[in-house]
């Protein structure tokens, strides 16, 4: 299963215009685990790798696309935990502080594919915030 990688594929290309919905998929997750990734046929797949496309042009090329296309959707997948990959998410969210669209943000782990909200992945952003929600949580008061 090869799909193309984020950075090489135009934005105007057939495969975002015909899927609608467009799936950045983290590169060695398809590797690793295709299967996880074959869940999401209905997406256009694109593959990307922060570890060696740095995220400043890759998020170019989204601004790219997204501008270009009418979306219904876009989503990130990638590996639970990699300091690489959670740049993709990132990217997303800072795109649609000025363009609004619809996303969503997925995370393997364990065997399972995690939905993450994105004001969760907003509040990973700034260490300060989840300092003050790990104090919270360990000193057992919830709001």
């Amino acid at each position: 299963m090869e799909f193309p990688r984020l950075i090489d594929v135009n934005a105007s290309s057939k495969l975002i215009r015909t899927k609608k919905k467009l799936l950045i998929v983290g590169r060695c997750l398809v590797t690793e685990h295709p299967e996880v990734v074959e869940r999401f046929r209905d997406y256009a797949i694109v593959t990307a790798c922060p570890e060696a496309e740095h995220v400043n042009m890759l998020g170019f090329k989204l601004f790219g696309i997204v501008i270009r296309n009418q979306l219904d959707e876009i989503a990130v997948l990638t590996t639970d935990g990699s300091m690489h990959c959670i740049q993709l998410h990132y990217m997303v969210e800072e795109i649609a502080r000025r363009i609004d669209f619809r996303r969503r943000h997925f995370v393997y782990e364990n065997a399972e594919v995690i939905e993450i909200p994105p004001e969760v992945v907003k509040i990973s952003r700034y260490m300060s915030r989840v300092a003050k929600l790990y104090s919270t949580v360990k000193s057992g008061v919830h709001r």
